[in-house]
C-alpha cells in the first residue's frame, strides 16, 4: 500500500451510508451527527428517511428542507434500490420526490439484466429519465452492480452512465449475492470514464487498506457502513 491519507484527508471520501431495513429515524440522526463529527462528505440514506436524513434542518421530521450550511454533509438517497427492476417512470418519481425532500445526491440502480440481454440503449434511457428528474446540480450516481457484469458489461454501463448526463458510476448496492467493490473493477470503470465521471466504490470497503486499495484504483468517493471505524485506523497527520 503505497497511498496513505490522514483521517482528515480520508474522510472527505467518504458516504457513511445507512440502508439497513430496519433502520430508525433515532438510528438516521445519529448516522447523520457521527457523519458531521468524522467529516464525511456525505451520509446515504433510504428514501423514506429523508426528511430525517436532513438533519440540517433541525432533526424536526415535518420541517422544510433548507440548504445545507457550508462543510455539513451532504444527503444521499437510493433509487430504484436494490434490484433496479422498477420502470424508469417510478425511478424518476422517486428522483424528483427525493430532491423534494432535501437529497443532495442520488444514487440510482440500473437493471443489469438489460445489459444482460444486450440492451444497453435501454439503461441509457432509464438513466436518462432520472437524470431529467434531477437535473444538476444534485448529484446522480449510477450502480452498475459490477460484480454481476462481464468486463465488457461494465464497459457498457459505464458508458451509458457518461452519455445520459451521470455525474458518478458506482460498483454495487452492497445487497447483491456476487459481492461488492473490487480493485479490477474501480480500475476499469475508471479506464472507460476517465476524468469525466467520478467513480464510487460500494460494497465490502471495511478496512483502511480496502479503502487505500480502491482510491489507488481511481474511486473518488467511497459507499462505506463502517465509515468510522475504518478512519479509526488511518493516521491523524
Amino acid at each position: 500500500m503505497s497511498l496513505k491519507l490522514t483521517r482528515a484527508e480520508l474522510a472527505k471520501y467518504i458516504d457513511h451510508t445507512l440502508l439497513a431495513t430496519d433502520a430508525t429515524n433515532d438510528d438516521v440522526r445519529a448516522l447523520y451527527a457521527e457523519a458531521a463529527e468524522m467529516g464525511a462528505y456525505a451520509v446515504c440514506v433510504s428514501p423514506n428517511m429523508l426528511p430525517v436524513g436532513a438533519a440540517w434542518t433541525g432533526l424536526d421530521p415535518d420541517a422544510e428542507p433548507a440548504e445545507i450550511p457550508e462543510g455539513a454533509p451532504q444527503v444521499a438517497t437510493v433509487v430504484g434500490f436494490p434490484s433496479g427492476k422498477h420502470h424508469s417512470s417510478i425511478k424518476a418519481t422517486e428522483a424528483a420526490r427525493a430532491v423534494t425532500d432535501g437529497a443532495t445526491e442520488i444514487d440510482m440502480v440500473i437493471d443489469i439484466g438489460q445489459l444482460k440481454a444486450g440492451q444497453p440503449e435501454l439503461v441509457e434511457q432509464d438513466i436518462r429519465a432520472v437524470r431529467r428528474a434531477a437535473p444538476a446540480p444534485t448529484v446522480l450516481k449510477v450502480i452498475i452492480e459490477s460484480a454481476a457484469l462481464t468486463d465488457e458489461e461494465i464497459v457498457q454501463a459505464c458508458e451509458a452512465s457518461a452519455a445520459a448526463g451521470a455525474d458518478f458510476v458506482k460498483t454495487s448496492t452492497g445487497f447483491h449475492k456476487a459481492g461488492g467493490a473490487t480493485v479490477e473493477a474501480v480500475a476499469l470503470m475508471r479506464r472507460t470514464v476517465g476524468d469525466a465521471l467520478g467513480v464510487k466504490a460500494s460494497g465490502g470497503v471495511r478496512t483502511y487498506a480496502d479503502a487505500m486499495a480502491m482510491i489507488e484504483a481511481g474511486a473518488t468517493r467511497l459507499g462505506m457502513s463502517s465509515g468510522k471505524q475504518v478512519l479509526e485506523e488511518a493516521p491523524e497527520a
